[in-house]
Order: C-alpha cells, then structure tokens, then sequence
C-alpha cells in the first residue's frame, strides 16, 4: 500500500512486486558505527608507531623498537571500545545474535514495466498520467509507522521513544521537537531512552545549522537535569 502507485487503473499488489529476503547471521563493525570513530585516534597512534617500527627495521630509521610496542600495547587496551579484550575495528564481527534480513525490492514490477522504486523523489503525490489522476511515489512514513505497528502488536513489543522512526526523523529533521518529547517522558522511559541512545551511539546533538544547536543546547541542559533526577530514582541502570 506504501508503494501509492496504480497500474493499469488499479493498485499495486504484492503479486506485482518483484523482492527476496536474504538472511544473514552475521554483521562486522563499520567505520560510521561509534565504537569505530571513538577508537580512531588510538588506532592512528598503533599505525604511526607500526610504520616507525618498520622503519628502524628497515635501517631507514633508529629507535628503541621494545618501548615503541609496549606503547603500542598500551594502546591498545586504552582504546574505549573492546570486544572479547580486542580493540574493536572495522571488519570486526560483532559478538551476539546478528541474525538479520534484507529485503531487496526491484525498482520495476513484475513484468519490467512498471516504475515501483522505493527511492521515488514522489511521495504518495497525484499526477496527471493519460489524462487520469493517478498516485505515485513510496511513501516511507507510512511504510515506517505501518511496519512499527505490526511488529510491535504481532511480537507484543514494547517500542521505546528513542526506537522510534518519528523520533529519529525529528532528531535529524526538527531537533527541538525531538528533545521536547523527550523530556516529557516518564521517569523509567526517559531512562531507558537515554541508555538505548548511548548502546546505539545516537548522538545527544545532531548536525545542525549553529543557530539551531544553540537552541537544542540549551534545551539539552535543562533535559540533563530532568534525567538526572530520572536516573537516580529508576531501576535501570545507565
């Protein structure tokens, strides 16, 4: 129903979409997730002093390469992101359950003709396609909001603010609505929307004009005297 396209004057069916689900048990650290850019420094120190090393073996170089990997091996245990005592880095796999599905959705129907694709500039909007009125474009809101909704009464899940798709769009989108909202959480819920945002490396401040982060700024220090009374009378420990 997201797809709000009609072909040959009626809606689209999932007889008419062309997809495959790939299931994958295993997911590695990336170089946008936040264990990896907050372990970047570390990592740019043990590859300076590796490549110093190498050039004192080399005889390009002179240096006492014993103390060079004691630093090395300090490092590493510095870095603040570990997995099974190894500083996490990209291409590392993540420990735990990763089992995940990807949905892969042709940009045409069925029969090749038709244009279905979800990245459609078009949202749900209404055209002139043979002097007929006609809906076009994905509409990933409803998509989103739809999807949440099932889950969550199929499975019984509990959403979270922070697991929210609106909560992340205003995040990106409308900052101020998003920390308003989030302040006017219950004690136990702003809690744990604040411990799924640091698990998730969500950032507090998003990347806004300067204007608007002065703003949100001020809003977060009034949030982060709310949370802390929050945090100091919930069970769930940050």
């Amino acid at each position: 129903a997201s797809f709000n396209r009609e072909i040959k004057g009626r809606p689209v069916n999932i007889d008419d979409i062309k997809y495959y689900a790939k299931i994958e048990h295993q997911r590695t650290f990336k170089g946008t997730d936040f264990q990896v850019k907050e372990n970047q420094p570390y990592a740019t120190k043990i590859l300076q002093l590796k490549t110093e090393i190498r050039n004192i073996q080399e005889g390009r170089a002179e240096g006492n390469i014993k103390r060079m990997k004691k630093q090395i091996a300090k490092l590493e245990r510095q870095a603040p992101h570990q997995q099974n005592g190894k500083r996490i880095v990209q291409g590392m796999q993540k420990d735990g359950n990763q089992s995940h599905i990807h949905i892969i959705v042709s940009r045409k129907d069925a029969s090749n003709r038709f244009s279905l694709s979800p990245g459609s500039k078009y949202k749900a909007s209404d055209v002139k396609l043979n002097g007929q009125t006609v809906k076009r474009g994905f509409d990933r809101d409803k998509f989103f909001k739809n999807a949440e909704k099932t889950f969550d009464k199929t499975f019984g899940y509990k959403r979270n603010f922070a697991e929210t798709y609106k909560a992340r769009k205003d995040f990106v989108k409308n900052p101020n609505l998003y920390f308003a909202a989030l302040m006017k959480l219950p004690a136990n819920e702003k809690a744990l929307a604040f411990k799924m945002i640091a698990k998730t490396g969500l950032p507090i401040v998003p990347n806004i004009p300067v204007s608007q982060t002065q703003i949100a700024l001020r809003v977060l220090k009034r949030l982060r005297r709310g949370a802390e009374i929050a945090l100091k009378s919930s069970s769930i420990g940050i």
